[in-house]
């Protein structure tokens, strides 16, 4: 039986979120305090008390999922109470607490490097008014070729199960998009609460100055298997690490491809760690028979 760590992505947020762990745990804490330290601002503060419109701003979300999963993650590893693993995956911003619980990054570099992320995406979501919707329903193939025969920046952004996929782009031809899906006979289509078009080109610019960030940090060889969103395969070296976490921004999150190569693999146990339930609940659509366990805080 082989295991596998999910990390959420953005999205799974909520006010309070890890203030039980804080309460209880000395280390969860000093942890908090650390990433406070780190970032120059109390963005424990944020996540304890909010207000929700302010912890969902993209550059405070992305840090605040990333802290207190890894918070989490640390005092199950400390305690003893992490399942045998070999791999680790994350759903978008993700996939840098998968990257740190495999010491491929620091839990300093990371909270540093997703509050850039952060920063950078949400300074593109100001640029240009940008949407995402997921879609129910629809095969990939008819979705791509309904967001070609439209106007404008709009595809796939994120292949999150068969039958869930997202697509992203500016406004105009997002709705667009959603129109003639609904008459191509989409079950259902959910306009997504975010600040923009993430994973599509109008990320492009975010991806450009988050690659200068990555030759300013130490990224190591992860001591386990992680599978990156961008490729759908495994980031083996520190070049392909920053190359995959670069590209992820404007290109689509392939994680029915990467939650498939791991089943294909001979993974059957994966673990979620964070907030939600989202990435347990996507596997078994992929996969029925797979046995999924939560930890949330």
């Amino acid at each position: 039986m082989k295991t596998a760590l999910l990390f959420p992505g953005q999205g799974a947020q909520f006010v309070g979120m890890g203030s039980k762990l804080c309460n209880e745990e000395p280390k969860a804490r000093e942890l908090y305090e650390w990433a406070n330290h780190i970032l120059g601002f109390n963005l424990s503060k944020v996540i304890f008390e909010g207000p929700e419109e302010e912890l969902n701003k993209t550059n405070i979300c992305q840090p605040a999922i990333l802290v207190t999963t890894l918070v989490k993650f640390v005092l199950m590893k400390e305690k003893g109470e992490l399942p045998d693993w070999s791999c680790s995956a994350g759903l978008s911003l993700g996939e840098y607490s998968a990257l740190v619980a495999a010491e491929a990054l620091s839990f300093e570099v990371a909270v540093r490097l997703v509050e850039r992320r952060g920063t950078f995406m949400q300074e593109d979501c100001d640029k240009t008014r940008g949407a995402m919707a997921s879609i129910i329903g629809l095969p990939k193939e008819k979705i791509k070729e309904v967001c070609s025969s439209v106007k404008g920046i709009v595809g796939i952004a994120n292949l999150n199960s068969p039958e869930q996929i997202a697509i992203s782009g500016e406004y105009d031809a997002v709705m667009k998009a959603c129109e003639l899906l609904k008459e191509a006979g989409t079950r259902k289509i959910i306009p997504l609460k975010v600040a923009g078009a993430f994973h599509s080109p109008l990320m492009k610019s975010a991806e450009e100055k988050l690659t200068v960030e990555f030759q300013k940090v130490d990224i190591k060889t992860p001591i386990k298997d992680v599978i990156a969103n961008f490729s759908g395969d495994y980031s083996k070296t520190a070049e392909q690490i920053k190359t995959n976490l670069s590209r992820q921004i404007s290109n689509p999150v392939l994680w029915t491809n990467s939650m498939q190569k791991l089943i294909d693999d001979g993974y059957t146990t994966f673990c979620e760690i964070g907030p939600g339930k989202v990435l347990t609940g996507l596997i078994k659509r992929i996969n029925d028979k797979i046995t999924t366990v939560n930890y949330e805080v």
